[in-house]
């Protein structure tokens, strides 16, 4: 029998690493949402065998329709950068309401949240702050079954931002600069496992929330080198004071409506602190695919390595 998924920010990094793998398995029907145009049209060229939507969520309209007979929604979009506080609060709250009582009117039986990790971070902005108030939104939800991820910081395939963001600059510059020592600890999640989390997830229907961090922790810095061992750019690794990095951004934020490293996500970065581990391979039932690895995959695969979303 064949059941329908709905997934919202379908043409995000989320969504587009776990249509890639969801999309083989011949039992489901997809049906993706998003509402950034360049995606969206990016998301029906390389998966033309799913229904993809074009909707901005945080307004009502017939995009509701596609929640009929739903088997299973993941509620995925988000807004992850920008400058505008409404802009997180429209696609991170707002949409996020609109989405539930979607879900309430079609009798959806089930969906997937991806929250954050910063819902346990000490960073305090726009994104955070609207990531919190959506997780306790759903905290409120008690009518439908659900389950809650908060993964920590994303790579691969697709990713515009973060560490995709950070490789393409690598082929632009000559020199990539590195704030201060650069030993802040990250815990980068493999979106390729954490695809198949929620994957894991949908099967089984699991309930409850679960914090889902890298396994192997890292110093920025030496992630960064990880990087350019791997790929081999131009780039020569430079560091340079952290008070100028964040000038630099600063001045940068100045001339780009959407830049894709603020002075906000810098003051995260170098926060000194660490997600909480649990056991998610046996818990979901998914073997983690190694940091090296997992980079190598993101950088090298011919598939879909040089396909770069849009800001």
């Amino acid at each position: 029998m064949t059941e329908k998924i709905v997934i919202t920010g379908a043409a995000g990094l989320v969504g587009q690493n776990l249509i890639a793998r969801l999309k083989a398995n011949s039992d489901l029907r997809i049906v993706g949402i998003d509402k950034q145009p360049a995606n969206t049209a990016l998301l029906r060229r390389i998966h033309p065998e799913i229904e993809v939507i074009e909707a901005d969520l945080a307004q009502s309209g017939p995009w509701t329709d596609a929640l009929a007979n739903a088997d299973a929604l993941v509620l995925n979009q988000a807004q992850i950068g920008g400058l505008v506080e409404q802009d997180f609060v429209d696609n991170n709250v707002i949409a996020t309401k609109r989405i539930v009582a979607a879900m309430r009117e079609h009798k959806t039986p089930y969906f997937v949240q991806i929250s954050s990790s910063v819902v346990n971070s000490k960073a305090d902005d726009f994104y955070t702050r609207s990531k919190t108030a959506q997780e306790e939104f759903i905290n409120t939800v008690e009518d439908i079954p659900h389950i809650v991820l908060r993964p920590t910081l994303m790579f691969g395939w697709f990713d515009r931002k973060h560490l995709g963001w950070l490789r393409r600059f690598m082929d632009r510059t000559a020199i990539f600069p590195i704030p201060g020592n650069g030993k802040f600890i990250r815990q980068p999640l493999y979106v390729g496992d954490f695809a198949a989390i929620i994957a894991s997830s949908l099967a089984s229907r699991k309930t409850g929330t679960f914090d889902i961090s890298g396994r192997e922790q890292i110093y920025y810095g030496d992630l960064i080198k990880l990087i350019h061992d791997i790929v081999k750019p131009k780039a020569k690794i430079v560091h340079i004071p952290y008070g100028l990095f964040w000038a630099l951004l600063f001045i940068y934020g100045k001339f780009s409506k959407i830049p894709p490293f603020t002075t906000s996500q810098l003051e995260a970065l170098v926060i000194p602190e660490t997600f909480p581990v649990i056991d998610w391979e046996n818990t979901f039932g998914i073997t983690a695919t190694p940091l090296r690895q997992a980079v190598s995959e993101t950088f090298l695969d011919p598939r879909y390595a040089g396909i770069v979303l849009d800001f």
